[in-house]
């Protein structure tokens, strides 16, 4: 069965209901929550939601502060960091909400969050980083990795369009670009953004553990197919015995039919074809 074949790549299009009537369930509330706490963060004084959310080292793993390592997915840094998570959970989540089903593809999408942070840490905490611990970190983008690794490795050859560079690539390229900008910005130190670069591939790496080997998350991998049904073949005729009406009668037709066979059916005289033609007649049965 090809991938474009089962039931979460089909796009589910509904009459009207404005622009969140064509996404997913879960994705629709990831879009709704990321976006309401970024602007409600904003709007409240001195952004207290990022103060009480974002993951350090110090203050997740030191401190045990341990829900910094999903709170933090939610909050960001600037209209754009938010946007352009938000763009990338809207084009690219509902495809693998689809595959996953909603409930494990929310799992899914916490769960390479959280190994983003993880190893976020750990290349600080082997001085990759340089000195990481009060280093804040927040957004998406580790959870967007998780579902951008998902679809290529599922879909490879899906074709995308960019707007910038405008420039159309496979899942494949595109992956393999942004995973090349990450690794090469940790290891020449470009962009000043470092952690977040070791936060991306964090998600992308349980990401495609996860898409790989499905059943961690108890999914099987493909979808069961079902075998057709067995179709009984038709009861024989019940057997009976024959009467000594019905042997003569058979023996009859049996002697018109080898007059056939040697000298044609014209040859019948009109009673014998009379008879074959009532013994060929369907009986009622008893």
């Amino acid at each position: 069965m090809g991938i474009s074949d089962r039931d979460y790549h089909r796009q589910d299009r509904r009459e009207g209901g404005g622009f969140f009537s064509q996404v997913t369930p879960v994705v629709k509330w990831l879009l709704i929550v990321n976006l309401g706490i970024y602007f409600l963060d904003v709007f409240l004084e001195d952004r207290p939601l990022r103060q009480f959310g974002a993951y350090t080292i110090q203050s997740a793993v030191f401190e045990l502060r341990i829900w910094e390592f999903v709170t933090f997915q939610f909050l960001h840094a600037s209209v754009g960091h938010v946007f352009f998570n938000c763009m990338g959970i809207f084009f690219f989540g509902p495809w693998l909400e689809r595959w996953w089903g909603a409930g494990k593809f929310l799992i899914y999408y916490l769960l390479c969050g959280v190994a983003g942070a993880a190893f976020f840490s750990l290349l600080a905490l082997l001085g990759v980083l340089g000195d990481g611990l009060q280093t804040p970190l927040v957004g998406a983008s580790a959870g967007l990795f998780g579902v951008l690794i998902g679809v290529a490795v599922i879909g490879p050859n899906l074709r995308v369009a960019l707007l910038f560079p405008p420039i159309e690539l496979s899942m494949r390229q595109l992956v393999i670009a942004l995973m090349t900008i990450s690794v090469g910005s940790i290891v020449l130190k470009l962009g000043g953004n470092e952690g977040g670069e070791a936060g991306h591939l964090g998600g992308a790496i349980l990401g495609f553990i996860l898409i790989r080997f499905p059943w961690l998350l108890g999914r099987r991998g493909d979808p069961e197919i079902a075998s057709p049904k067995r179709v009984s073949p038709p009861p024989l005729a019940k057997l009976r015995p024959r009467t000594e009406l019905e042997m003569k009668r058979d023996s009859a037709v049996d002697v018109i039919l080898d007059k056939i066979s040697r000298e044609g059916f014209q040859s019948l005289t009109p009673e014998e074809r009379e008879f074959l033609q009532k013994a060929s007649s369907p009986k009622e049965s008893s």
